[in-house]
């Protein structure tokens, strides 16, 4: 509690404009559910509760949005990662929180100069052989600067805006306070674990807010492209530029609130005008981006998860870059297995694999009705039955998915919510490059050589192999544990800890039930009891007595049969 109201304390003026805020769109009951307005109030702030604005024409979606753009730029990058959880949110949530830009104006060079100076230890006009005052982009993390080194190199600098994680890191702060009070007095939203969403969501804009962590991702994804091709190019020639390009990093400037990297001078990505005029084919630009990106996911579960227009560059031969990869995720080989299954059941109509992989999500907390979730599958992929893969539209596919899965109580795994927004993102950029663009056709090939892959002899060998080494390595600890426990056994000091759900309130059940028995037999007690003395009644107050202890036996029965609460807890 003193940790909490420190941490108050110090976030008292950000708690101030949170609080205006929510009460300016009309979620006045939220701060004070928060304790919010008693803080401020003991604080000598002043809260203006009728200083709102006329909200009541909006809905509920617009609202949040807006109470999210001007919170700021934590809300704001949460509320994208709202647009990505379609397992949770309905389509119109997820159009509004669609919505949300992370564009916001420039910090004034000055500002940029001296925190430069700081990281690289001298201004950047000395350190840089020239370095652009005008920003190339600015976003409500970080902005861009073009420059060049003395070599000659052309280079872009990304700082991290001045002054922003403090405030990131107090937002953060109140968010947990807010998830753990939603998850203790809303149980119909402890199913979508919002403390556990806060925790990811905070670990997740932390990285972003470390440049060299971003520099380290795109060197990994670089690692993994080298040498590579696709179906329309099966053999690159000696010498032959790369197809996909990642930017070089500059380590010997870069650090976590400052990244210099490698200057792409290629046609943007929104710029298809331009790339036709050049003689690029966008019909190859699409399919080559899909291959990329869908290597990076099933080939080696690390992938930019942010694959819009905005992060792509076209260059000569029909070659692409991609940049910023302070957004990535990251899939286990299982998880990468599960995928691969559930996309070629939903593109092959195979309900039972689908509702297989829906199962093996939920695991421990799945409370749906198998029969009655096999049943709705097998509707969900009716609809797309006789229909040629070309018509097949995976955003649509997806967003259908995560509605069954809301339907049924089932969430994503937190791993795979970026990974939908991917697929999704994918798609619209394929079809913006290429309007007759057909991603499920793309993705079969690759889907199937995967499960081909999956049981390819070299592959259950080294399954074998690794399950070997794991059973060698318990039978290696055994008798050490077995040891330990004989040894407490002996000492009397095995304690054994069994924890099962609802244990309290099965223990309270048994303790109404005995104390309900034990009024039984008081009453049954009382009722003999008074039958002897009216029965034995030597005179008056004998009778008196015995009336007294019917009178007594019945009230009792009443209690005993209508117990305070319903006899239940």
């Amino acid at each position: 509690m003193f940790w909490q109201a420190l941490t108050a304390a110090r976030d008292l003026g950000r708690l101030h404009e949170i609080a205006a805020i929510l009460i300016r769109y009309g979620f006045g009951a939220m701060v004070r559910n928060m304790g919010l307005a008693r803080l401020l109030e003991k604080a000598g702030r002043a809260l203006h509760w009728e200083e709102m604005e006329d909200v009541f024409q909006l809905d509920a979606p617009t609202r949040v949005r807006r109470v999210l753009e001007e919170l700021g730029p934590t809300f704001v990058k949460l509320g994208q990662v709202f647009a990505t959880r379609v397992d949770i949110f309905d389509p119109e949530w997820i159009a509004e929180f669609s919505k949300l830009q992370d564009s916001v104006p420039a910090v004034p060079y000055e500002d940029i100069r001296r925190q430069l100076e700081e990281d690289l230890g001298a201004p950047p006009e000395t350190l840089f052989a020239w370095f652009d005052e005008q920003s190339l982009a600015a976003a409500s993390v970080a902005q861009v600067h073009r420059a060049r080194l003395d070599d000659g190199s052309e280079v872009v600098v990304k700082v991290r805006r001045p002054g922003i994680r403090p405030q990131i890191e107090a937002d953060l702060r109140w968010l947990s306070r807010l998830a753990l009070l939603i998850e203790s007095e809303t149980p119909e939203l402890r199913q979508f674990h919002p403390v556990e969403i806060a925790g990811q969501f905070a670990q997740s804009l932390r990285r972003e807010l470390d440049f060299a962590g971003e520099c380290r991702n795109a060197e990994r994804i670089a690692e993994n492209f080298v040498g590579y091709v696709d179906a329309d190019t099966p053999v690159l020639q000696p010498g032959a530029p790369p197809l996909i390009v990642i930017p070089r990093v500059h380590w010997e400037w870069t650090s976590e609130r400052v990244a210099v990297l490698e200057y792409i001078d290629a046609i943007p990505g929104r710029q298809l005008d331009a790339a036709e005029a050049a003689g690029l084919d966008r019909k190859l630009l699409a399919r080559r981006g899909a291959h990329a990106v869908l290597k990076m996911v099933i080939e080696d579960g690390l992938f930019h998860a942010d694959p819009h227009p905005g992060n792509l560059f076209y260059l000569p031969g029909n070659r692409m870059a991609f940049i910023d990869f302070g957004m990535v995720g990251r899939l286990t080989e299982e998880r990468r297995d599960e995928l691969t299954r559930l996309l070629f059941g939903m593109f092959n109509l195979q309900p039972s694999l689908v509702t297989e992989v829906m199962l093996d999500w939920a695991g421990g907390s799945n409370t749906a009705d198998e029969s009655s979730l096999t049943l709705d599958v097998q509707t969900y992929l009716d609809q797309y039955h006789g229909l040629p893969l070309k018509h097949l539209k995976l955003g649509a596919m997806l967003t259908d998915f995560a509605r069954l899965m809301r339907q049924h109580h089932l969430t994503l795994p937190p791993d795979l919510v970026l990974l939908f927004k991917t697929f999704i993102s994918l798609e619209g950029m394929g079809r913006e490059i290429d309007p007759e663009f057909d991603i499920p056709a793309e993705m079969l090939p690759m889907l199937k050589h995967a499960i081909e892959a999956r049981y390819a002899p070299w592959t259950l060998v080294r399954r074998g192999w690794r399950s070997a080494a794991e059973g060698l390595n318990f039978l290696g600890v055994l008798p050490g544990d077995l040891n330990r426990l004989m040894r407490r056994i002996r000492r009397g000091k095995l304690d054994i800890h069994v924890e099962v759900n609802h244990i309290r309130r099965v223990g309270d059940q048994f303790e109404n039930a005995v104390n309900r028995l034990a009024q039984g037999l008081i009453v049954a007690a009382l009722i003999i009891g008074s039958s002897i003395i009216v029965t034995a009644a030597g005179g008056p107050a004998l009778s008196t007595l015995g009336i007294i202890g019917f009178v007594a036996a019945a009230l009792g029965g009443l209690w005993v049969i209508f117990p305070k609460g319903g006899g239940r807890r």
